[in-house]
């Protein structure tokens, strides 16, 4: 299975993207964004945020050959309305309509209740409205996903089994009208079997 953890700051992704048609500007404008409104934050591993939204970027450049501008930039932009304090009109008006549109798309709305049912709840109505998506966000969240579960042999033994069902259930359905996805998925569920 394809692991994408070779980009680690924007400069080791940047120059991995010389030389082809992505906008490197437009794209390095939201990377940049991205590290600005997360900041200091960490993922449950511990890692960098940014390293995270690297990831789902390496995944669309290097896995389905994604360029589009928008995309990539959603794609870095993915988690800033849900897990920092940048809105939707912050988005827009940095980026414009169509990368706000993605983001939008893929934000989880908040819980509307404190417990974890309610929140469950939620997020599994969010996943179910994925599947009404425009393609471009149903690519960023395929690669967020991706970066998530790749290597979810690190996390928790009980998180490892609720997050590889949800991604059966919701998201690799989402993956079978893109092939390269659908691909990756299959060999993924492979390689975690045993969370079944």
């Amino acid at each position: 299975m394809e692991v994408f953890t070779h980009w680690r700051t924007w400069d080791e992704a940047r120059a991995a993207l010389v030389g082809t048609e992505i906008d490197l500007e437009a794209v390095g404008r939201a990377a940049e964004a991205a590290e600005r409104w997360h900041g200091d934050q960490r993922r449950p591993t511990g890692a960098p945020y940014l390293e995270h939204l690297l990831e789902a970027l390496e995944v669309l450049v290097s896995g389905p050959r994604v360029t589009d501008t928008a995309v990539l930039s959603a794609a870095l932009l993915h988690d800033v309305v849900e897990d920092t304090s940048a809105t939707l009109a912050d988005v827009e008006a940095e980026f414009g309509p169509v990368v706000t549109e993605l983001v939008d798309w893929v934000t989880k709305p908040p819980a509307g209740g404190a417990g974890r049912q309610a929140r469950r709840a939620a997020k599994a109505a969010y996943l179910r409205r994925l599947r009404d998506a425009p393609r471009d966000a149903v690519l960023v969240k395929l690669a967020d996903r991706v970066s998530n579960v790749q290597t979810l042999d690190r996390m928790p033994p009980d998180f490892q089994r609720r997050y590889y069902a949800e991604t059966v259930t919701y998201i690799v359905p989402l993956a079978e009208a893109e092939p390269w996805f659908a691909d990756w998925y299959a060999e993924w569920r492979r390689s975690f079997t045993h969370l079944k």
